[in-house]
């Protein structure tokens, strides 16, 4: 039985500024160098924060992202506060000059566990052509050792492109060597700069997915954004359904993974809970807007005028999304509930954040691959 996420979210991603110091090629916020003036401010942020605290227990978890969180000043006065009121709360950082030993031992110290960074390459020249910083990847190297040399929690965020696809067994073994706790593997949409970034295709998504199934099999937690195909395949593959056939990808990158670090030393470890934008996810944007998610651009309310609460739970995007009322191939599939496609990649290539999502091999093959 599926959790349902229709009175409350499990996450909420809040973008507390655009300001980053990176270029990202492709960065959803399309950052900034400078906050603006119209991001929410403190006593706003309580107020959201209060909301969160009035649900009851286990509410959801608050996800403190931008641009780079740590451009605000008074990140540690909402973290204390959150605390204060038993909202748990997580830090999604740029790796910067700013993220130093002395800050992770701050945040520490005000209660954060869990932090998340990007690795997008298993080597300089990959992670730095994407980051748009050279020597970004051996700052990136230092700042894992550090995180967990100060306690936390990690999580590794990778984008999948064309240009690191060949290389995702080489950063699964990365992040094996490093003690890294969650792996999470994001598949792009084409928005904000992402649009000039080469998405892989659905035969490529299948392989990937596959071999993520494969790469949970060492200690690590290995989950997707926007690639919500991966619990179908992990399903699928646990009772022995039949589904799309892979390719030469997933077996290079398989044989590669098992010569890189042996046979699985455990279970599968890729949660199935089937969240997606809209379902179990909300996002706030820097100026207090609403989406279902980070990648799906369509304002649903703004906390300045509005409940984050009924937004969630009221708005009628967000109930259809949470039914799975979808259009065309996902709303026929068997699995739309479980999976559900990326509301974002439909609304980004269609305009309908209702449609089937064009990333899916069931859906580019429909007619011939989809199950019963």
């Amino acid at each position: 039985m599926q959790r349902r996420f229709n009175d409350r979210p499990l996450l909420v991603f809040w973008e507390m500024t655009k300001a980053c110091d990176l270029a990202c090629a492709h960065c959803r916020a399309d950052a900034q160098h400078e906050p603006s003036p119209c991001e929410l401010t403190t006593d706003e942020g309580r107020r959201m924060i209060d909301e969160m605290a009035q649900l009851a227990s286990p509410r959801p978890i608050l996800i403190l992202t931008g641009g780079d969180c740590l451009k605000r000043g008074d990140l540690l006065d909402l973290i204390d506060y959150a605390r204060s009121v038993s909202v748990p709360v997580a830090l999604a950082p740029s790796v910067t000059p700013l993220l130093t030993p002395e800050r992770m031992r701050e945040l520490r110290e005000h209660g954060i566990k869990t932090v998340s960074i990007s690795l997008d390459g298993m080597n300089a020249s990959t992670h730095d052509a994407v980051r748009g910083v050279p020597g970004h990847f051996d700052a990136t190297m230092r700042t894992l050792t550090e995180l967990k040399e100060a306690g936390f929690t990690v999580q590794i965020n990778t984008t999948v492109m064309a240009r690191n696809v060949e290389q995702m067994a080489d950063i699964a073994q990365l992040l094996h060597e490093r003690h890294i706790d969650i792996w999470e593997v994001f598949f792009l949409i084409s928005t904000g700069r992402g649009t000039d970034v080469n998405a892989s295709t659905p035969q490529q998504n299948e392989d990937i997915c596959n071999f993520l199934v494969d790469a949970s099999q060492y200690g690590f937690t290995v989950r997707s954004v926007e690639g919500p195909f991966l619990r179908r395949i992990n399903q699928q593959r646990h009772e022995g359904l039949p589904g799309p056939a892979t390719t030469d990808l997933y077996e290079r990158l398989h044989s590669h993974l098992v010569e890189l670090m042996g046979e699985p030393t455990h279970e599968v470890c890729a949660p199935s809970a089937a969240t997606r934008d809209g379902n179990g996810i909300v996002f706030i944007g820097a100026t207090g807007d609403v989406y279902p998610s980070g990648f799906l651009p369509v304002p649903l309310g703004n906390l300045r005028n509005g409940s984050l609460v009924d937004i969630y739970r009221d708005t009628p995007l967000m109930r259809s999304i949470r039914e799975a009322e979808f259009h065309g191939v996902c709303g026929d599939c068997s699995f739309k509930q479980l999976c559900g496609g990326s509301r974002s990649r439909a609304y980004a290539s269609s305009g309908d954040p209702l449609g089937s999502d064009p990333a899916c091999l069931l859906v580019s093959t429909a007619g011939t691959t989809q199950p019963s």
